[in-house]
């Protein structure tokens, strides 16, 4: 697909090549999807050569990014290089590296309009300069929006079974559990040490029916929050807890009104204590100034059908 407006005061075209991919599996190696990407452009635009293309050594990489958003630096460099007029063409490998949402494509397009850069798809070949080719092109980006939501969708029945069967789903875990990696799957287990601390908490709040004189009695206990270190080795965590943060835990072990079918107590505290809570919470009207529909009582912190659909069980 190329879509080049005449070019008449200048004698070269600066294009630009964007790559992306959506996991980072696969990245470190020597040769990678990234770099397939980009010798397919190079080698299409060496064969318009004739007509003064040329390309521009930045690279503009986006490994691990999703093309659902457009939350990708090396295409918010791209934009801003266009944005200066360093860039005449814009060269991908398919639409779909670009973007697979339509809003987000259209308002791209809308850039590249402005500043007359062209767009070149290297394995798809049709003329955008009249309606058929436009035509054509959202009907291609329609599709690629049409498989990035199956895929979403099947990701989340996945974890709605996992989950349905007692199995942890990911994310991080909160405190009181830690995550075990030794078995074919991972699983949380219960740490002994701060699960009672957990179950010290919600003794505290229903003794005091209220947040601060909690926060104020784990800030003067110097005890904070769950301390983990990610696979790269970076050390998250470990602070003091605020009224957000515990509130946030404790509802996150509470059955909540607007979460039907989802019970995630710890084991090491009561179900009729985190009940208790949760009606304590309702009658006190707490939000911590987030509409309650949308609070979710999950690791995660995002309703979605995956943690709100299925019931969770605790590890006994």
């Amino acid at each position: 697909m190329s879509r080049c407006s005449k070019k008449t005061e200048k004698t070269t075209i600066r294009c630009a090549i964007y790559t992306r991919k959506s996991s980072e599996e696969g990245l470190d190696q020597e040769y990678n999807s990234l770099d397939a990407q980009r010798d397919a452009a190079e080698a299409y635009i060496a064969s318009q050569k004739a007509e003064g293309w040329t390309v521009l050594p930045d690279r503009y990489d986006d490994g691990g990014f999703t093309g659902g958003n457009m939350e990708r630096p090396a295409l918010d460099r791209l934009l801003r290089d266009i944005n200066s007029g360093k860039i005449d063409c814009v060269v991908v490998y398919k639409v779909d590296r670009l973007s697979r949402s339509l809003l987000d494509f259209a308002r791209i397009m809308e850039t590249f309009d402005n500043h007359s850069v062209s767009f070149v798809s290297v394995t798809q070949h049709f003329n955008t300069t009249h309606s058929m080719g436009r035509l054509t092109l959202n009907i291609l980006l329609s599709f690629a929006q049409f498989e990035r939501e199956i895929i979403g969708e099947r990701i989340r029945d996945k974890l709605a079974a996992q989950a349905r069967k007692g199995k942890w789903t990911g994310g991080a875990p909160v405190l009181g559990y830690d995550v075990d990696r030794t078995g074919p799957s991972p699983r949380l287990v219960i740490n002994a040490k701060e699960a009672a601390r957990v179950r010290e908490m919600f003794r505290m709040y229903l003794q005091e029916a209220s947040l601060l004189p909690v926060v104020k009695e784990l800030k003067r206990r110097g005890w904070v929050n769950k301390r983990r270190i990610t696979k790269k080795g970076k050390k998250l965590g470990g602070r003091p807890f605020d009224k957000a943060t515990l509130y946030q835990l404790l509802t996150r072990f509470t059955p909540a009104r607007f979460v039907t079918r989802t019970s995630f107590i710890p084991a090491s505290t009561s179900r009729s204590s985190s009940r208790t809570c949760s009606t304590r919470f309702e009658s006190n009207s707490i939000t911590m100034g987030v509409p309650a529909v949308r609070r979710c009582a999950t690791s995660t912190g995002r309703c979605c059908e995956a943690c709100c659909g299925a019931r969770v069980v605790a590890p006994r």
